[in-house]
């Protein structure tokens, strides 16, 4: 019955007033020397002052000041590779496609085969009580420290990883931001970073969950990141081609940005979430020993097309989440955008939320244990006009548990808020790679 009186109230608001022009979310032009093959140099670009929580304090100017000396072009795994372990402040652009040289087969060890896993831990045969151990187990766990040692690449502080053109793509790597200082990562499309020894766990949830191991970019105890203008997709490999193993789906990804550990300062920007399950993660753990205070991220202006949840789920920070594009247009796989968790203070402002008809609106937020939520300037549409929609009063009418309307406090490194109404067009035109400027 909430959620009925919910969605009447919502569907009785006026029709919102025509778009507004977007402000420009580029940054200071380039010094005169410009990257291989001409034009303009993104890799010498900073964050432009203000842009969010990655502007604070010091701000985040990457490898903007390498010498000649540091500045790569790389194309394989092995040059980025070697790129990212040079001396530092460093810019390395990204020419073309780079991925593994290896494949799933390569890394296999301890005569370990899915077949055999899955034999062996069938809930059948295994129960669901325990987690797997023993040899299947064990060889699972070697193969996938060979897959890591081949895929995880560490980014230092100092560094811009930036792509060439329009067409620069990271497929099944995971860049791992690991307690950096300054780190910018941009123009780049990252794709199918994909786990090829998913672990079975009996124990996480009521029926168990397959859980795979890499992120597209991972941001562990790292402070000024900005990662912006980048596509994140499963490529032809997503989770919903997979099988299902002991009822459950074999879930071969896992996040496509994840920013936990401590890390705080970062900006999300202009980028395009595409086609995937658990997009961004905000905070690992329930627990507040490490990121009281930390964990502070802004997310704007970027398009979250077709994907699952955490958009973003937090813990703990203070999170602005605005003028971002949400385009969810089939309710069956759907959990939520917006995951309040303990300690979040997440402030939701003038976003778009572009839902099929089947998508309740009520889905829109989820409570893993928050208070509070601030929601404001929100638009919605399903299928006709644009109308308010007021996050906080439409999830606390279909829920028992209420979220409070004061996250308690308001962000001021912003380089200025859209109107929500101007969002979808200016996002779904310019989010992504090859618009960065």
């Amino acid at each position: 019955m909430k959620r009925a009186v919910a969605l009447t109230a919502l569907l009785s608001l006026a029709v919102l007033a025509a778009p507004a022009a977007s402000a420009s979310a580029t940054g200071p032009a380039a010094p005169a020397a410009g990257p291989p093959g001409g034009g303009k140099d993104l890799g010498r670009q900073t964050l432009p002052a203000g842009d969010g929580w990655a502007s604070e304090g010091t701000g985040t100017t990457g490898g903007a000041a390498a010498p000649a000396s540091n500045v790569h072009v790389v194309s394989t795994r092995t040059e980025l590779a070697t790129a990212l372990a040079a001396p530092t402040p460093s810019i390395v652009y990204v020419k073309g496609t780079v991925a593994p040289e290896s494949t799933c087969a390569d890394y296999v060890t301890g005569g370990y085969t899915l077949e055999g896993y899955l034999a062996a831990y069938d809930p059948a045969v295994w129960g669901r009580a325990t987690v797997p151990s023993g040899p299947m187990e064990a060889a699972r766990v070697a193969s996938a420290a060979r897959q890591t040692a081949d895929i995880k690449l560490k980014v230092r502080s100092g560094t811009t990883l930036v792509g060439l053109g329009g067409n620069a793509r990271i497929r099944g790597v995971n860049l791992h931001v690991d307690k950096a200082d300054s780190v910018i990562i941009r123009n780049i499309t990252f794709e199918d970073t994909a786990d090829c020894f998913p672990k079975w766990d009996p124990t996480d949830g009521a029926e168990g969950n397959w859980n795979s191991l890499y992120d597209n970019i991972t941001v562990t105890g790292s402070t000024h990141v900005w990662v912006d203008h980048n596509t994140f997709t499963d490529g032809d490999n997503p989770d919903s081609a997979q099988p299902l193993h002991f009822g459950r789906p074999y879930q071969v990804h896992d996040g496509q940005l994840d920013i936990t550990n401590a890390s705080t300062f970062v900006t999300a920007s202009w980028n395009r979430f595409s086609g995937h399950d658990k997009t961004m993660l905000i905070g690992s753990t329930n627990n507040p020993a490490n990121d009281t205070g930390k964990l502070n991220v802004t997310i704007h202006h970027n398009h979250f097309e077709n994907v699952l949840q955490r958009l973003p789920r937090v813990r703990f920070g203070q999170v602005h989440v605005y003028n971002n594009y949400y385009e969810i247009p089939d309710a069956e796989d759907f959990q939520y955008a917006l995951g309040v968790g303990v300690g979040s203070q997440i402030f939701a402002e003038n976003n778009f939320f572009r839902l099929g008809r089947a998508v309740d609106p009520a889905d829109l937020v989820y409570n893993w244990g928050g208070t509070s939520l601030t929601a404001r300037g929100n638009v919605l549409r399903v299928g006709g006009p644009v109308v308010p929609i007021d996050l906080v009063a439409v999830h606390n009418a279909a829920n028992d548990v209420d979220l409070g309307a004061d996250a308690g406090w308001t962000p001021v490194l912003h380089t200025g808020i859209d109107p929500a109404e101007s969002v979808r067009r200016e996002v779904s035109r310019h989010a992504g790679v090859g618009e960065a400027r």
